[in-house]
C-alpha cells in the first residue's frame, strides 16, 4: 500500500484548509489588516512620514500568507487605498504625498518575506528576525528615493527624516514578529494531527 503524503505546511495560511475561497479571504483579510493597522499612526512634526503600524502589518501579512498571497494582499492594500479606501495612516488615500514610496514598498516587502517564510524563514527567532530586517530594507530602498524625489530632500536630510527616527521602532516591531511567528508555529505544531 503507498501513502500519499501531503504537502508540508510552508507558510501559516497553508494549515488552514479551504482552496481557493480560503485563498481569497485571505488576501482581503490581509489587505484589511494592514489597513488597520496602518491607523496606528503618530505623526512627526519634523517629517512628512508618519510613524506607523503598517510596516509591522506589511511584513507579518507576507510572513503569514507567503510571497503570492502576501503580494496580492499588500498589494490590494495599495491599489484601494490609491483608489480611495481611506485606510493609508491617518485615514488617508491616493498616492500623491511623499511617503508614498514606502507603501510601494510594502508590496515588494511583503511578497520577499512571504518568499522567505515559504522557505523556514519564519520558523526560529534569529531567521525570523533577519528576514524582518531584510523586508524593512526593501521598504527603505523604495520609501527614500520616493521621499527624496517627492520632497526635493539630499541624501543626508532623506535618512535623518525618512529613516532614522524609526530604526528604534523597526526594531521593536522585528522583535514582536521574531517571537511571535516562530511562537505561532510551534503552537500550530501542537495543534495539527500528526
Amino acid at each position: 500500500m503507498t501513502a500519499i503524503a501531503l504537502p508540508r505546511k510552508r507558510v501559516l495560511a497553508d494549515v488552514i484548509p479551504g482552496g481557493l475561497v480560503r485563498d481569497a479571504v485571505l488576501v482581503l483579510g490581509g489587505a484589511a489588516f494592514v489597513g488597520l493597522l496602518a491607523q496606528f499612526a503618530i505623526p512627526l512634526s519634523f517629517t512628512p512620514v508618519p510613524l506607523t503600524l503598517g510596516t509591522f502589518a506589511a511584513l507579518l501579512t507576507g510572513a503569514a500568507l507567503g510571497s503570492v498571497r502576501g503580494l496580492l494582499s499588500v498589494g490590494l492594500y495599495m491599489v484601494a487605498g490609491m483608489a480611495g479606501v481611506p485606510w493609508f495612516a491617518g485615514h488617508a488615500s491616493g498616492y500623491g504625498f511623499p511617503s508614498f514610496g514606502y507603501i510601494i514598498g510594502f508590496v515588494a516587502a511583503g511578497a520577499l518575506v512571504g518568499w522567505l517564510a515559504q522557505r523556514g524563514a519564519d520558523r526560529t527567532v534569529a531567521k525570523t528576525a533577519a528576514t524582518m530586517v531584510l523586508g524593512n530594507v526593501v521598504i527603505y530602498a523604495v520609501g527614500l528615493p520616493y521621499l527624496m524625489a517627492s520632497t526635493g530632500m539630499d541624501l543626508s536630510t532623506g535618512l535623518a527624516k525618512g529613516v532614522v527616527p524609526f530604526l528604534v521602532g523597526d526594531a521593536i516591531k522585528i522583535a514582536v514578529a521574531a517571537g511571535l511567528l516562530p511562537a505561532t508555529w510551534k503552537l500550530v505544531q501542537r495543534v495539527e494531527p500528526r
